[in-house]
């Protein structure tokens, strides 16, 4: 058992070291980040998916650390050292272990302590080039580890997110869309809401009382909500306070007072997010809808055109991917273009890398301004995986 131990551990390095030979190549300078990282920032970013798997605990002076669930916001926190103004153009490169729960302990596939090999790119203003650059990284790392079966799926915030801000709808709502929508059930019941009882439906038995609610007037409100709790003996439970409560509620009150999305508006939403097909027939399809509806996704459009023709310069063969509209990947701070290089058939175990654009991320854990942010991180238990069962390490692994 040991012995078996010890030699998938020189498998995993070995492979690790041909993926980081690939990166130190295209000109990645390698570093090491830290492990042990604050709780706060993490849970604050990652997204709920990955929130409830993050091993969390307190130390003896009562900060609350993580052990780290992935490495793309522990190397942005080192690019924020070493640059706190966040204005210079940085490329990092990483091979280490990261740490989330698995139900029932996990397996050799999917370990509660698992490597992840991979790049980020920061302050390059150049996003569709760069963009198309790590994809054909990510891809010639994959390869050059001996993977020949996979495929590249893709999918885009950023157009999503256009096709929101070109639907007139309140803020509010465009916000609300945007954060359900790694969540596909809350972002149906949130569609709907909108579509039929903006401000009721979701209150129940308390629906009566946004009626009484002026989103003009917060202050007034915070005395109206206060005498209906006090009335009915409802407390005040949990972390919000009385403000919070009524801040909410007035969101509420003021969805009650806006015009419920039309059934055009719907339709167009569940049209887009229904897209799946190669990358260059998905943005034809995604084109001829918006030209039936009157809208223009402008740069978002041509951003995502760009991006495939850059690809392609690059070698990669699209014909054979997929890009899916409703593809969002489970880590919530991805901002743009989100992609995975998957083998079909094996299920999550298949997922052996994945990355993609997160514009927001370094502003949302320290930086003065937004900064460009693009990476890939590679499942390097799961490629050697996928090795073994194409036959690739039969004669290390064996």
């Amino acid at each position: 058992m040991v012995a078996e131990s010890a030699k998938r551990f020189e498998a995993l390095e070995a492979l690790a070291g041909t993926v980081m030979g690939v990166f130190a190549k295209a000109g990645f300078e390698r570093v090491a980040p830290a492990v042990l990282q604050p709780a706060d920032v993490f849970l604050d970013v990652i997204g709920e998916s990955i929130r409830g798997r993050t091993y969390v605990f307190t130390d003896p002076d009562g900060d609350e650390l993580c052990l780290r669930p992935d490495l793309t916001v522990p190397t942005c926190r080192l690019y924020l050292e070493r640059h706190p103004k966040a204005d210079a153009r940085a490329r990092y490169c990483y091979n280490g272990p990261a740490f989330r729960f698995q139900p029932g302990g996990g397996d050799a596939r999917q370990p509660r302590e698992f490597r992840q090999a991979g790049v980020e790119c920061f302050a390059i203003p150049e996003r569709e080039k760069v963009e198309a650059e790590i994809v054909a990284l990510a891809v010639a790392a994959v390869r050059a580890a001996g993977l020949e079966t996979f495929k590249l799926r893709f999918g885009d915030l950023g157009l999503f997110r256009a096709l929101l801000e070109a639907i007139d709808m309140p803020e509010r709502w465009r916000a609300r869309l945007m954060h359900d929508f790694w969540h596909r059930e809350a972002f149906q019941a949130s569609l709907t809401r909108f579509a039929n009882d903006p401000g009721h439906a979701a209150l129940g038995d308390h629906a009566g009382l946004i009626d009484r609610l002026d989103p003009e007037k917060p202050d007034d409100a915070e005395a109206v909500v206060a005498d209906y709790l006090e009335q009915r003996n409802i407390p005040l439970i949990g972390a919000r306070t009385l403000g919070e409560i009524t801040e909410h509620l007035l969101g509420y009150a003021a969805d009650a007072r806006a015009e419920p999305l039309s059934a055009d508006k719907v339709a167009l939403i569940e049209a887009y997010i229904a897209v799946t097909a190669p990358p260059k027939a998905a943005g034809a399809r995604i084109e001829d809808l918006m030209r039936e509806r009157g809208i223009d996704l402008g740069p978002a459009l041509s951003a995502y055109q760009k991006r495939l023709d850059l690809m392609m310069e690059a070698g990669l063969e699209l014909a054979g991917a997929e890009f899916s509209a409703e593809f969002g990947r489970d880590l919530e701070y991805y901002t743009g273009l989100v992609f995975e290089i998957e083998v079909p058939d094996m299920g999550k175990a298949g997922q052996i890398a994945g990355g993609g654009r997160y514009d927001g991320l370094l502003r949302a854990i320290g930086a003065p301004q937004e900064v460009p942010g693009i990476g890939v991180a590679i499942h390097t238990e799961r490629l050697l995986h996928a090795l073994e069962g194409e036959g690739a390490l039969e004669g290390e692994a064996s």
